[in-house]
């Protein structure tokens, strides 16, 4: 800190802020400054960021930028003098009319998994029969062709197994083809499976499907661990033998790892078992949720799954893939977290309406929460707009807590469900997810800076200005 005279904002070169901007510290007088909203980030030191503090507060010291470089600068980044920003914000209201449908097909499965958030074999068995699928496949077929859209879409989930409701699952799609085609619609469909498949459904799946999400711990050992089945038995053969399956057909699918408090360690040596043998096209990492079988279990939300998380991405890098976390998504510029604040339409085994692709039974703690809709006599759909409304206004803007956070604009408040479940308050305060999305976007703002030539970012890789301020930003860092 330097003490320096103050200007104050009638002077008529002083440049003017347009930007959301941020500042993250990385160590010792060493900063990012960070403008979400105009994709620009760069290192800075101390004596830079009180540079940008007092533009924001209408004072100019031409002393310390005597030849106009740093505001020059600041302008390039659309940091000062851009006008106005846009904010990311998309909107809902009146009454919903979905392209894309959800089915929760069961709350059966075939595995018993230790973390399961649906506690599924804990509870009774809900199987949706087709008559419900059909229901909602007409109704977002109806909806595209009265909105002039040219597809619409199908996701397979639920609080189970999916492909243990086989019959529903293989003769909805079949429907919905058809259908499809009859009205010149393209359809795109999609599945979460833990991967116990028979060959011949695998076939099926690589043959009808755009792409699964499988979920998958890594190891073996720690697959058979966390994820037996029904019977008590180790389900890693029949997982690994279904991933080569879909290796050899060249079929797209992602993978799913959840990462308990005991298996934080493992984490990066599940990265190299399946980057050397598997060839995932997406790899999303989690810890586990203190949620159904996992509620009492310790806390995996900790800086050592941060630190592991770390290893396992630069494990993924020596071959040339990345894997992911749901908070941390730099690329995104949105308000909205997942499905829950968009509409989401997800029909249950009976047929009514959840936002949430967690909360799948009416008989959830939170039903009343995520439930806002029901099946008519006529075909369609009573909507609670109530409720709906209530799910809408959890977009990010309306969240006090993330005014201040760096990474609101691509986290977008993370998951509603989560939140309020192991709070119990409707009302978000954070978590220790919030540490952790900090922490991995902040690694993506330095990576950005790097891949851009170690100085700044904005947007996509450029050269740095010749005679970059060099007295006042510093190569970036991820160590």
């Amino acid at each position: 800190m330097f003490s320096r005279p103050a200007v104050l904002a009638q002077h008529s070169h002083i440049p003017v802020p347009s930007a959301e901007t941020f500042v993250i510290p990385v160590s010792d007088n060493r900063y990012i400054v960070y403008a979400p909203l105009r994709r620009a980030a760069f290192a800075a030191n101390a004596r830079m960021v009180n540079f940008i503090a007092d533009l924001q507060r209408g004072i100019y010291d031409p002393a310390a930028d005597p030849d106009g470089t740093l505001a020059d600068f600041l302008r390039r980044l659309e940091i000062v003098d851009a006008g106005p920003e846009e904010r990311p914000i998309t909107t809902y209201s009146g009454t919903p009319n979905p392209t894309a449908v959800t089915l929760f097909l069961t709350t059966a499965c075939n595995l018993r998994c230790s973390y399961c958030y649906a506690s599924a074999g804990d509870t009774p068995v809900q199987t949706m029969p087709l008559d419900v699928a059909k229901r909602g496949i007409d109704f977002v077929i109806k909806n595209a062709v009265e909105q002039q859209q040219p597809h619409i879409e199908i996701a397979y989930h639920g609080g189970g197994e999916p492909t243990v409701n086989w019959l529903t699952l293989s003769e909805s799609f079949a429907y919905a083809r058809e259908e499809t085609a009859r009205h010149g619609l393209h359809l795109s469909a999609a599945a979460a499976t833990n991967g116990m498949l028979s060959a011949a459904k695998v076939d099926w799946i690589i043959e009808n499907l755009d792409n699964v999400s499988l979920s998958f711990d890594g190891l073996p050992e720690l697959q058979d661990k966390h994820r037996p089945t029904a019977g008590g038995q180790g389900s890693s053969g029949h997982v690994l033998r279904t991933l080569r399956q879909f290796d050899d057909a060249g079929f797209d699918y992602g993978l799913r790892l959840t990462v308990t408090a005991d298996q934080i360690p493992h984490l990066p040596d599940a990265a190299a078992f399946i980057f050397s043998r598997f060839k995932p096209m997406r790899v999303q990492v989690e810890p586990a949720y203190q949620l159904g079988r996992w509620t009492d279990a310790a806390s995996a939300e900790t800086e050592a799954f941060i630190d592991a998380y770390r290893a396992a991405q630069r494990v993924a890098k020596t071959h040339d893939v990345e894997i992911t976390y749901s908070g941390a998504r730099l690329g995104a510029l949105t308000n909205h977290f997942c499905g829950v604040t968009q509409d989401s339409f997800c029909l249950s085994p009976d047929g009514n309406v959840s936002g949430c692709y967690e909360v799948f039974s009416e008989d959830a703690a939170l039903a009343d929460t995520f439930f806002y809709g029901k099946p008519t006599g006529d075909g369609g759909y009573d909507f609670d707009l109530g409720v709906l409304n209530n799910l809408r206004n959890q977009a990010v803007e309306h969240r006090d807590y993330c005014n201040g956070c760096f990474a609101k604009w691509s986290c977008a408040g993370d998951c509603y469900h989560k939140a309020i479940a192991q709070t119990g308050s409707t009302e978000f305060v954070g978590s220790d997810r919030c540490h952790i999305t900090r922490e991995l976007t902040k690694d993506q703002i330095l990576t950005a800076i790097l891949e851009s030539g170690g100085v700044f970012w904005h947007g996509a890789p450029e050269e740095p200005l010749p005679g970059m301020i060099d007295e006042f930003t510093m190569e970036a860092t991820n160590d």
